[in-house]
This record gives structure tokens, sequence and C-alpha cells, in this order.
């Protein structure tokens, strides 16, 4: 179930008046909705409380109207993806198309890039930690404070479980796209990373496990299917 669709029906019929109109006034709102302007201030300071509509004064005086400017609402980028996205069908499209035009190399290669650009933003903020304090620090290799990432000790290893993958859709129908995190986590950490439990075999999760007596140095990327066999 959708948070769209959890909302109260006064709240969902506002969201859905920005999606149509891209902004309005509450008077604007009041009379389109057949609501009174205060019932619909009040849901609109909920919902911009709540991170979902922007708000904005407008230069001039809304017409017909005297007094202070109008402000103006509009969806925030969080309340935008409270309405269905198809990225994930645009994302398997680009990467079908790189494989198809110019072949699976520059597929792996536009992988390489975003792995790269992965580990350079992350890098700097894990220098001088121990291994522990850096896997402890990757559980926000998707989300800052990721709610969804665990992090324990196996055996002197550990393993990182991650229970909401963000480009689950994607990956589940293009796997290979999974081979960015597996990558940057060996890099980040400078010891062999694999995944024990994924998603796409039905697991409803994927575990990273991190080898911490299996170091590597100048980790180039690799494909899993290949990395998984030895360590660096």
């Amino acid at each position: 179930m959708s948070i769209l669709s959890q909302l109260p029906d006064s709240r969902r019929a506002i969201l859905h008046a920005l999606k149509r109109d891209g902004t309005c006034t509450i008077s604007r709102l009041a009379e389109e909705l057949q609501l009174t302007g205060e019932a619909v201030r009040q849901q609109l300071l909920q919902l911009h409380r709540e991170g979902w509509v922007n708000a904005k004064s407008t230069r001039g005086a809304e017409p017909g109207r005297t007094g202070r400017p109008a402000t103006e609402y509009s969806l925030s980028e969080a309340g935008e993806h409270l309405f269905p996205k198809n990225y994930d069908l645009l994302n398997v499209a680009i990467l079908d198309a790189i494989t198809s035009a110019l072949g699976p190399d520059a597929a792996q290669r536009v992988l390489q890039h975003v792995y790269e650009q992965r580990v350079q933003s992350a890098e700097a903020s894990l220098h001088g930690l121990s291994i522990e304090e850096k896997v402890e620090a990757l559980r926000g290799l998707y989300f800052e404070s990721d709610p969804f990432m665990d992090m324990e000790r196996v055996n002197g290893d550990f393993r990182l479980i991650e229970r909401n993958c963000p480009y689950y859709n994607t990956a589940m129908r293009r796997p290979v796209l999974c081979n960015v995190s597996v990558n940057a986590l060996t890099n980040l950490l400078g010891v062999r990373v694999e995944r024990e439990e994924r998603f796409q075999n039905g697991d409803g999760r994927c575990v990273f496990r991190v080898h911490t007596d299996q170091p590597v140095d100048n980790w180039q990327f690799t494909l899993e299917s290949a990395s998984r066999s030895t360590p660096s």
C-alpha cells in the first residue's frame, strides 16, 4: 500500500490538485475542492511539516485579493515521489541500449564510472578509521542513517544487511547493477566483500560479507561472478 493511499481523503485531494495544477493558493484549492479556506490551510500546514509540499509567497497579491501577498503551494521533491514513477524501466532501457549499441564492455565501463564516483564521495570520510568503524559508517552507503541497513559480527568478519535496496526494481531485472555496491564496499574497506544473500535469489535482502582476513590492494572494478572466486 502506497503512502499516498494511506493519507486522509482531504490531504490526498490537495496533493492531487497540486500535482495536476502545479502551484495553487489556499483560496484556489478551497474553491476547486469545495472546502473552507481554513480546512485547506490546516491540511497544507500538515503537508508542509511532513515535507510533501513547498510554500512560497508571491510578489504580487492574488487577483481580487487585498492585503498580504498570497502564498503559493506546490509539491516538494518528496511529494513528487508519492506519485508512481517508472525510473526503473528507463534505467533498464538505458543499460540495454548501451549494451546493444556499444557492447557489454561499454555497459561495464558505465558501471565502473558510477562505482568510482561513489568511492570518491565516501573515501575522505573514512580516512583514519578502523575497519569496524568503516563498516559502521558504510551502513549509510545508500541513505544517511539508513534504518534498514544493519551490521553484525560473524567469526571475525562483518555482515552488512540491506533490506531496502533503493535500486530494487532495476537490480531485479539487471543484477549487473549490483556490482557497483560490491566493488565500492571492497575498495572502501580494503578487504574482499561478497554477497552471501541476494534479493534476486528470493532471500528478501542483500547480505554483504566483509572478509577482514582477505585484504586487497589497488582494487580494480570486477564483475561479481569473477570477484567471488579468489581475492585480488
